[in-house]
This record gives C-alpha cells, structure tokens and sequence, in this order.
C-alpha cells in the first residue's frame, strides 16, 4: 500500500465522498489502518460494512431506480426458453425484452462517465456506447455470416436515430417549450450532415457498380470498392474526431447556456453524478457483457422468428432491432429537448448517426474482411435510396438551427412511412454473392 499523508484522506477513496458520513469516519479508520502497515481485528467489519454499504447503494441506484429494469429478468428467461424448448419466436421476444434496460442503463452509466470527462468527450461517449448495442449484435451476426442482418441492423440504426429519435426530442421538446422555438448550433448539424452525405456516397456507388453491371471484375471489383472506401471513411471520422476534440470547442454545450438565452441561472440544471466513476466503469463492463450474451441468442433467433412471425427480416433488421438498440439514445435526446439542451439532444441523435455510418458501417467491412465474411457496402438500392432521402430530408429540417413540435412530429411520420414500407419489402435473393 502507497503511503498516506496525516492530514488528507486515502487515495483510493477519494471520490466516494457522495456517501454518508458514516462512512467518511470509516475512511479515516482506513488511512490509520493503511499508515501502520496493519489493522486491529476490530477494525475489519468496519472495513467490510463499508463496502458492504458501497456496493448496495450503486446496486440500489442502478437497478433499483428505474421501472424499465422489470424488464432485466426476460433476459434470463429467454435463455431458459432456449434451452428448454427452443422456441425462435420466443426467445427472440424475450431476447429483445431484456436488452432494452441493459441497452438504456448501458446509457446511464455512460453519462456518469462524462459527468467526469466534460461535454465534448461526454457527447462522443454517449455516441460511442449509445451504438455499442448494436455494434455487438452486428459482430455477433458477421461471426455468423448473417452479413444481410449486418447491413440491415445498421442501416436502421442509423434511420432510427435520424427519424424517431431526433423527431421525438423535436416534438416532446416543442411541448414543453410550446410558444417559442428551440435552437441548436447551426454549424455543428452541418458538419454532420455533410458526414451523412459522405456516408451515403460511399454507400451508393457499390450498389450503383453492382446494378449497372460495370464491375471489371464480376463480384470482386464492388467488394475491394467498398473496402477502399471504408478505409477512408475511417480516415474522415477519425479526423472529424480531432477536429471535434482539438479544433472546435465544446460544441456540446447548448446556446441557452452560451447566451443564457431564457434570462435564467443555468447553474439550477447542473446534474452531479450518482455514482462514481468507477463504479460506472464497473457497470459498463457488466452491461456490455450481458448483452453480449443476450445477442448471440437474438441474433440465432432472427430466421426463425421471421418463418414463425412471418415477418420479412428486413422488418425485424431495420426496425425491431434498431429500436433496442437506441433505447439509451432515445431517453436522453428526450430528455435533454424537454430540459432546453437542443445541442445535446442532436449530438446524441445526429452524432449516433453521424458515428454508425461513418465509424460502424466501415469497421463492420473492415471485421468481416479479417474474418473471410464478404461483408460490403451495397445495401441494395431500395435501402440505399431510403438512406439517401432520410438524409436529404433531415438536413433540410436542421438547415434554420431550430425546432418546434410540428418539425418533430413531421419526422416521426416519416419513420412510420419507413417502416411500412420496410414491412412490404422482400429481401432480393442474393444474385451473383459468393
């Protein structure tokens, strides 16, 4: 053990300072015990109850705080199910069920960490494992050669976050603040929408190759195309990583709080964590672990939950799945609108978008090629086609830097256009893929 100055507290309990102050004396007990090398017996059920007390709050606080964590014992059950009988319909149910709170508290405990990191890294984060739900069920379907799933998954991702997520925060925000509109930051949502531009460029010229029949080389010539162009779609992304990080600054943080816009204290909506931060490392880790088992049945079910419901699997790729995932994103953006955090709102929206088309789509081709899966970026142009107008249209709601509740509402029934549409849409057989 490292020494202890007389007159400071323990180094490794530093942060553990939200607790009672019960357990600041027990702290102190613990600099004496680490400052002599050893500890009278009395003193270890001291030690114990500590962290006893430690663990039953953050237990209490996580799983305890949210209603939506009834649903954690589905996850268990479908597990159970699988064994026993092997029902695909209904494993995949219960598999979605109980992802859904790990999806969202995955969310949580992400936002615990940025309270700790500051907004600019705290808005990449929640990006980054707001899609690491559906980035382990992608990795979990290409281990399976499931690469239409993949694409799929992806491509609802992305239109889910765009359609329902940002259209909901619009909408529910518009309500609370009904008289006046909202505004963002203007030139962050135009960076981001350019990236989606980009994205779907990259997207549309394999399919456009396949279709026209112009490949050099029948098969291979689209496929090296989409790997090229996923190796520099990373390059974009992680140089619109540093430029968010060393060039830009904080482009998180909302308006209201620059120009104190409302004629209010913001210093009211400052959120302290509730946690520490590591015990909301702790909880990602277990998090991301049980959804990781928890995918690998979903995943497993998919064809035989699309026989058994008769539902197109395109329907369950780029609608059921996607809503899952973006369980955590879609709370927040809601969230963050009904506070007057716009800003935070679309960077949890556009930024998910923005991180799965140009970081998850390119990473997935890159994995699928060290894995031998032929994994690429034609998505088919009903798909292709239905990523290239979501972008156009969304753009042009974010081009005056501000929202209301009709714009939201616009935006929600676009999705449910998108959806019905995906509902009717058979999947072409895969003519001419190894």
């Amino acid at each position: 053990m490292g020494t202890l100055t007389q007159n400071g507290p323990p180094h490794g309990f530093e942060e553990q300072n939200l607790f009672s102050p019960e357990l600041s004396t027990q702290k102190m007990q613990l600099g004496h015990i680490s400052e002599y090398g050893s500890a009278p017996a009395g003193f270890q059920p001291g030690v114990s109850k500590m962290w006893r007390n430690v663990v039953y709050k953050s237990i209490k606080i996580v799983i305890f705080s949210n209603k939506l964590n009834l649903l954690i014992p589905f996850g268990p059950l479908a597990i159970v199910v699988h064994i026993l009988t092997g029902h695909n319909g209904l494993v995949f149910l219960l598999s979605l069920l109980g992802i859904i709170p790990l999806a969202e508290r995955l969310g949580y405990a992400t936002e615990q960490i940025a309270m700790f990191t500051g907004p600019t890294i705290g808005g990449l984060l929640n990006a980054t494992f707001g899609n690491a739900t559906e980035l382990i069920i992608a990795i979990y379907a290409l281990r399976n050669g499931m690469i239409r799933v993949v694409q799929l998954s992806l491509l609802g991702s992305i239109l889910s976050n765009m359609l329902l997520v940002l259209g909901c925060a619009f909408f529910c925000g518009g309500l609370v603040f009904n008289g006046k509109e909202q505004v963002f930051n203007k030139a962050t949502a135009t960076v981001s929408s350019g990236l989606l531009l980009m994205a779907v460029m990259g997207l549309l010229f394999p399919a456009v190759l396949h279709y026209t029949h112009t490949e050099v080389h029948y098969g291979k010539s689209e496929l090296a195309l989409s790997r090229f162009s996923s190796c520099i779609m990373l390059g974009a992304y992680a140089a619109y990583l540093f430029f968010q990080l060393k060039t830009q600054k904080d482009p998180y943080i909302p308006l209201s709080e620059e120009g104190d816009q409302n004629g209010e204290n913001n210093n009211d909506d400052d959120e302290t964590p509730e946690i520490s931060k590591w015990e909301a490392v702790c909880w990602l880790s277990i998090m991301t672990a049980w959804i990781s088992i928890l995918s690998e049945y979903l995943v497993d079910a998919i064809e035989g939950t699309s026989h058994t419901w008769n539902i197109p699997i395109s329907f369950i790729g780029v609608i059921l799945l996607p809503i899952v995932g973006n369980a955590a994103e879609h709370a927040g953006a809601i969230m963050f609108a009904m506070k007057d955090k716009l800003d935070i709102s679309l960077g949890v929206a556009i930024g998910s978008s923005t991180q799965i088309s140009m970081f998850g789509i390119p990473f997935c081709v890159v994995v699928g090629w060290i894995m031998g899966q032929p994994m690429d970026l034609n998505f088919q142009l009903f798909e292709t086609a239905t990523l290239f107008i979501t972008v156009i249209v969304v753009a042009f709601f974010l081009q005056e830097g501000s929202s209301n509740y009709f714009k939201g509402l616009m935006l929600i029934l676009c999705y449910l256009i998108v959806a019905a549409s995906f509902f009717v849409h058979e999947d072409p057989p895969p003519e001419g893929k190894p």
